[in-house]
């Protein structure tokens, strides 16, 4: 944990998620997540990891609230444990359920536009599509339909699952995503601490280059010296 901790300072990262079902987070009689990470530094996130219908998911972050008062909240129902995509019908479902608790929900999805437009609708708090499946390290592998949620949202738009290196969190940054999630790439990196510092100085260079604005792309060569005035 005191590693954990370690990484998540050095990443610069200001929500950690917190799996309700898996984090020591009421028992005094063992060590607490909140001895090495201070929640009044660091936002929690209670989510569902680990839960594969509705009702798991619903249960679970009424349970949060219940124990901390949580009401934003990351929901994460999968459909199977072999590629751990999320079930996107139990998930909408899910949404409009907790929506209308009170909840502020963030949302794993896949990266499909038009289930991102529905998951806004029914009134997520953020759309969290995956880059690849959780724990792949396969990177961003559908720029175009990432690109076309970001047009289509005004909600917070974070990558969640895939991540491999830090040059994929700066190619989410620039497509216009408002941050990252990670874990694993960190977690089984050779040098954890500093793939964590590489992340964070990669968010913070993607959305630079995206606030810069990028040139134009062209099929045909363009000389950037001017052609008046040659010798």
């Amino acid at each position: 944990m005191r590693e954990c901790a370690k990484a998540i300072k050095l990443s610069g990262a200001d929500i950690v998620t917190v799996a309700v079902r898996r984090v020591n987070i009421t028992d005094k009689k063992k060590p607490l997540l909140m001895d090495f990470i201070d929640p009044k530094k660091i936002t929690y996130l209670p989510n569902t990891a680990g839960c594969f219908n509705s009702d798991e998911a619903l249960r679970t972050l009424r349970l949060a609230r219940e124990i901390g008062g949580w009401k934003l909240v990351k929901l994460e129902v999968l459909g199977d444990k072999k590629n751990l995509f999320p079930e996107m019908i139990e998930t909408l479902k899910s949404t409009e359920i907790l929506t209308r608790e009170g909840f502020k929900v963030m949302v794993y999805c896949n990266d499909d536009p038009l289930m991102a437009k529905r998951l806004e609708n029914v009134g997520a708090a953020a759309i969290m599509p995956l880059a690849a499946p959780i724990g792949s390290g396969l990177g961003i592998q559908n720029k175009v339909n990432i690109g076309i949620i970001r047009n289509q949202t005004r909600l917070p738009l974070i990558i969640d699952a895939g991540l491999g290196q830090a040059s994929d969190a700066t190619i989410a940054m620039e497509l216009g995503c408002d941050g990252v999630l990670v874990n694993t790439a960190i977690a089984k990196a050779k040098k954890p601490f500093e793939m964590a510092e590489a992340f964070k100085n990669a968010v913070v260079a993607g959305r630079q280059s995206f606030l810069s604005g990028r040139i134009e792309k062209k099929l045909l060569g363009s000389a950037s010296s001017p052609r008046k005035g040659i010798i």
